[in-house]
């Protein structure tokens, strides 16, 4: 097994253990204790700092992964690359700082109407996107250095913890709300902190300027401020599509409905999970290989990802529409959370598009034709607020859904077009065409077995249809050759095939 494998199983591992938290943590703890509006706060805090960090990063998660194969030298000290890490976010982060300060009326104004207790908390997200950035800036430094697994434990597990605990403390009045969202910031803190000492603790991790090496090298030094202007802009439009379904509630409806959307936002995205372990590992290998002009290795990469994203990830899609009813049965006050019920489909399927195209993204990014990202990223943010605005008026939280799945969907059509006008790579071959088809049989024979035979207990009905139809239609995927990963796991268990 190779190490990409090996670092991808493990980081799964460690993300599907942070999902376990995060579901106790949502489904018996948060929904129990907490009011929609003190979810829809946290939400919005943490969706504003995200923002935040997007552009405050100027590009710098991506030039890491870019360019690192260029400076990449462990005997020199990778020639002083990762100070530039250090210095580069912390510029954007005053810059984006103060134009912050700088909105705070048509701001604060916008949201006050609706949700005056954000309005209270407006300031906190500074220090919480502060954290964040360098949380996120060292999980980046320890993934071109092919150590994953750690800083996505100290994402997935620790921050959920972290978490859990600030919610805990609230919820049994130890905490005030001003404790309540320092607890939030410190949390973060605390991650990045850990994230920090890790990376330092691999021992490649120099604080010094080889001005040598940037002398000798100024059209990499060129390429690198081209990209990193370049992607000032495209950070613009890849971190405020995500985030503008929450901040549009929250100003038009409110934080309990912020609330109620940021549950099924929770739920929507364990589809996309298996995504961002395989990204993570393989960025740098896809760099690498754009590096090398190694077109073979590059298809391969992007057509294998995408063909085992869709299929995983599709099957993740089908366990929540299956059990949506029992999820909602056992959720504490689910009375109140079942009218995302429509919501949670339409952003499942749009995690189903992330997970299946989004490996594209990065592809361009590390490619010469970077540039086009930024069209597409436009793109995708223009939909965005055209369907938020037109469709929240109308739908609530459901147009919210429907305008980021539209939104998605637009978005990687334009990226795929571009991705086989420049890299020359269907993405598509005979696995996609048969997943499709086997998806949208499996989820029709759910529609027709709940509407031709209900079930009235939730836990059998949910059980029975979930063994039966997600079984059989692992079976038939193997049958088919859909994957060849799943083959070999299912081999492993010496599953008879014809």
């Amino acid at each position: 097994m190779g190490e990409i494998a090996k670092q991808s199983i493990k980081g799964t591992i460690v993300t599907y253990i942070g999902v376990a938290i995060g579901f106790f943590t949502t489904f018996f703890v948060i929904t129990r204790f907490l009011s929609a509006e003190e979810i829809g706060l946290a939400r919005v805090l943490i969706d504003a700092a995200t923002l935040f960090i997007g552009l405050a990063q100027l590009g710098t998660s991506s030039s890491i992964i870019r360019f690192f194969p260029y400076f990449k030298d462990r005997d020199k000290g990778h020639h002083g690359f990762f100070l530039w890490t250090l210095i580069v976010p912390l510029l954007g982060f005053a810059i984006f700082c103060g134009i912050y300060l700088l909105c705070s009326t048509p701001l604060q104004a916008w949201f006050g109407d609706k949700s005056p207790l954000f309005v209270n908390y407006y300031y906190a997200v500074l220090p919480l996107a502060f954290f964040m950035l360098y949380q996120a800036v060292f999980e980046t430094n320890a993934n071109v250095l092919m150590h994953i697994v750690v800083p996505r434990a100290v994402r997935e597990i620790g921050v959920r913890l972290g978490l859990l605990v600030v919610y805990l403390l609230y919820a049994f009045e130890i905490l005030s709300m001003d404790g309540y969202v320092f607890g939030l910031c410190l949390t973060y803190a605390l991650a990045a902190l850990i994230n920090i000492a890790y990376v330092l603790s691999l021992g490649q991790f120099h604080l010094h300027m080889d001005r040598d090496f940037l002398k000798g090298n100024p059209s990499l030094i060129r390429s690198y401020g081209l990209y990193t202007c370049f992607l000032i802009v495209s950070a613009l439009a890849s971190f405020l599509a995500p985030t503008l379904s929450s901040f549009f509630i929250t100003a038009k409806m409110g934080l309990n409905f912020t609330g109620i959307f940021a549950i099924a936002t929770y739920i929507a995205v364990i589809v996309s999970i298996p995504y961002r372990s395989l990204v993570a590992i393989s960025q740098p290998e896809l760099a690498q290989a754009i590096k090398d002009n190694d077109t073979t290795n590059t298809r391969r990469l992007l057509r294998q990802a995408s063909n085992n994203l869709f299929l995983i990830s599709g099957f993740i899609f089908l366990a929540i529409y299956i059990n949506l009813d029992l999820i909602f049965h056992i959720l504490p006050n689910g009375e109140t959370y079942a009218i995302a019920k429509d919501a949670i489909i339409l952003l499942g399927l749009g995690q189903l598009s992330v997970a299946a195209l989004n490996i594209f993204m990065p592809a361009l990014s590390y490619s010469r034709y970077y540039i086009f990202t930024l069209v597409a990223s436009l793109v995708l943010t223009i939909c965005a607020i055209v369907f938020n605005n037109y469709f929240i008026p109308r739908w609530g939280m459901d147009g919210a859904a429907l305008a980021t799945l539209l939104s998605d969907l637009i978005y990687y059509l334009v990226l795929v077009l571009i991705s086989c006008c420049c890299l020359k790579v269907q993405p598509f071959g005979k696995q996609h065409f048969l997943t499709l088809v086997l998806l949208l049989f499996i989820g029709l024979l759910n529609y027709a077995w709940q509407l031709y035979f209900p079930i009235a207990n939730p836990w059998f009905s949910c059980l029975i249809r979930s063994l039966i139809l997600l079984g059989g239609g692992l079976y038939i995927a193997y049958q088919l050759h859909l994957s060849t990963e799943i083959d070999a796991l299912l081999h492993s268990i010496r599953l008879p095939r014809k």
